[in-house]
């Protein structure tokens, strides 16, 4: 971005309210429950940090950087300096947006940034964290995308949020379309395989997706946007939009990864490296 439109961005995202999702999704507003604070800021070779994953054996986090940034997992602490690094040269980042890890045996990586609506090769990444170079790849594509690009007014099939439960994986679309109304939810198999997409659930949102994360004890769903944090209630062992609870602003930037650090508290990231945890109080 130029210097003045990365203003009117900032500028934007600092005016954002909650007002539009309180009316269509009944959220209601949760700030006031949370705190906000800077914790550290990444430094080389993290240069436009895009996903973000909680080690809490370690208390450490992964993240990548962003499209056509090295194939590479990075290690960092909560200060934001470089603990450790895990190349994978046999991967190829063209769009990677998003990072799970859940239960620290196996990385799951997200090549799945498409905001124009042209990409045919869309897949995700399982990465074994003991042996990086035994992987799996996990393609697929959205069933209801019939142009490449899709129409305007119909720019939805893209996503930067990827999520693991109850073995399967879960995307939440970005939504580029205009009017921006709803965002969809998507499942598939956490196993390598070629899969048709078709949405399981949507909500209104008002803002662009750019990350989600569940809770450990599976409870919670958190959606990231741009300047926005919106959680839901899972209930019955479930994934859905049925819930919506809170909407917390947060206008840190052009956040783009988060994650949680127990079932309450989480820690978010935005693409010039900085990390902020947002604790329940």
């Amino acid at each position: 971005m130029t210097s003045f439109f990365l203003f009117l961005f900032s500028l934007k995202v600092a005016l954002c309210s909650c007002h539009a999702e309180k009316k269509h999704s009944g959220f209601r507003s949760g700030r006031s429950l949370y705190t906000v604070t800077r914790s550290g800021r990444f430094t080389k070779p993290i240069n436009e940090s895009s996903g973000l994953a909680y080690n809490p054996n370690r208390k450490t986090f992964w993240t990548h950087n962003d499209s056509g940034g090295r194939p590479t997992l990075y290690e960092v602490a909560s200060d934001g300096s470089l603990v450790d690094s895990l190349p994978l040269p046999a991967l190829k980042n063209q769009d990677w947006e998003a990072l799970a890890l859940p239960d620290t045996t196996s990385f799951f990586i997200g090549d799945i940034g498409n905001n124009a609506n042209t990409r045919r090769d869309l897949r995700i990444y399982r990465v074994n964290a003991t042996q990086p170079s035994d992987f799996e790849q996990i393609a697929f594509h959205y069933a209801r995308q019939q142009t490449f690009p899709a129409a305007k007014d119909t720019r939805n099939f893209d996503s930067e949020a990827l999520f693991a439960a109850h073995d399967s994986l879960f995307l939440v679309s970005k939504n580029r379309s205009k009017p921006r109304r709803f965002v969809n939810l998507y499942g598939l198999p956490a196993k390598a395989g070629d899969y048709a997409l078709l949405p399981i659930d949507s909500v209104f949102l008002k803002s662009m997706v750019t990350d989600a994360a569940i809770s450990p004890d599976g409870r919670t769903l958190a959606v990231l946007t741009y300047g926005k944090i919106f959680l839901f209630d899972l209930r019955n062992n479930r994934v859905s939009f049925r819930h919506p609870t809170r909407c917390l602003r947060v206008p840190r930037g052009q956040t783009e990864g988060i994650t949680f650090l127990n079932k309450t508290d989480l820690a978010m990231t935005n693409e010039r490296g900085r990390l902020f945890f947002i604790r329940k109080k």
